[in-house]
């Protein structure tokens, strides 16, 4: 059986080369005898791995040494949560705006910990847009403001850094980290879940200033506290040693491919083609997101009938397109196209929107 175009919102496709390198050392790894599931991960041969995995990421960000890199369990979720508590005292305020699902439960998280507020909110546009910073209700006190840079359920995407002047901008970038370059001062902290862009499941990165953490004045648990994973290289507890190794092998990919201004134009080309093939239906497809925030990363879609759905999910997955249902909250479809998801596969997913809406318009 050939492998599938996979449109996967997460854990999404990994790249090729990756998986193949993953299957050739899964039974014996780095001269250790033994998986890279199964060696220590205080070992020198893990240690080494995970020092690799960092270095290669600052190299691709361009991550100042008055940042630290973190490799967590538990993805953006709980990240989402560890953050609040990281970053100010109870009493503390916090800005969010939101764009979608996952700001969302950013903003539910956040109230356990501080006096989280709204900011800025589409919500009743159905998400469609991302809210001009000028009108944003900021609070110049505010411990921090949040975002999520991309929202995959309703593919909307930031296409600028807004300026939140003094205060630390925190940005939730699980779908599109490492998708085009960054300016990492231009943030507070970066943080997302790997299943998306850099990796399998399991696994979260955050990028965090430094002088950010270890000034909340609360009692936490020691695991909570997310400056002694800073004082441990991300090992005050058994990380998830798999899905670093795996996103270790992404950076090598990514950095092999070009960099993120290789894959940054690479991804602009993608979901150009991809819109272009919606826009040009004549109404056959629709895509609600006002086309200044249209995200590079998932790109949602409705047909005409409901009635249709099944039978274009049948039909694409004949074509070895899959995973291109949408989330239940939005409905249709949803194609999924991050760094891994290679041209071709755009190509060929492109074609056969074009030739289902001939042949059911």
């Amino acid at each position: 059986m050939t492998r599938a175009f996979n449109f996967s919102a997460g854990p999404a496709a990994l790249p090729e080369p990756v998986l193949r390198q993953v299957q050739e050392e899964l039974l014996e790894w780095r001269g250790e005898r033994a998986s890279v599931m199964e060696v220590s991960h205080r070992g020198k041969a893990f240690v080494a791995c995970a020092a690799e995995a960092e270095r290669d990421l600052r190299e691709l960000a361009g991550v100042p040494d008055d940042y630290a890199v973190l490799f967590l369990q538990g993805g953006a979720t709980l990240l989402a949560a560890l953050l609040p508590m990281n970053l100010a005292g109870p009493e503390a305020g916090a800005d969010y705006v939101l764009t979608g699902h996952w700001g969302e439960k950013a903003l539910d998280n956040a109230r356990v910990s501080l006096r989280a507020r709204v900011a800025a909110s589409a919500k009743a546009d159905g998400y469609d847009h991302v809210p001009d910073p000028a009108g944003w209700d900021l609070d110049p006190d505010a411990a921090y403001v949040h975002i999520t840079s991309n929202e995959t359920i309703h593919g909307v995407e930031f296409r600028q850094v807004p300026d939140t002047g003094d205060v630390p901008l925190v940005v939730d970038a699980s779908s599109n980290l490492l998708s085009e370059p960054l300016d990492v001062r231009r943030f507070g902290v970066i943080y997302g879940g790997a299943q998306k862009n850099l990796g399998p499941s399991g696994l979260a990165v955050a990028i965090v200033r430094r002088d950010l953490l270890g000034r909340h004045g609360r009692l936490l648990p020691p695991i909570f506290e997310l400056l002694n994973q800073v004082k441990n290289d991300s090992m005050f507890n058994t990380p998830p040693t798999f899905a670093w190794y795996v996103l270790g092998l992404v950076l090598k990919w990514m950095k092999a491919e070009g960099g993120l201004a290789a894959l940054g134009e690479r991804n602009r080309r993608k979901a150009e083609r991809l819109y272009a093939v919606i826009d040009g239906s004549g109404g056959f497809y629709r895509n609600p997101v006002r086309p200044e925030a249209r995200s590079r990363m998932n790109v949602p879609f409705t047909l005409p009938d409901p009635a249709l759905d099944p039978v274009f999910l049948k039909e694409a997955e004949a074509a070895s397109l899959v995973g291109l249902k949408g989330h239940r909250a939005v409905g249709g479809m949803r194609a999924s196209i991050y760094n891994a998801m290679p041209e071709a596969g755009v190509a060929a997913l492109a074609d056969f929107m074009a030739d289902f809406a001939r042949r059911h318009g």
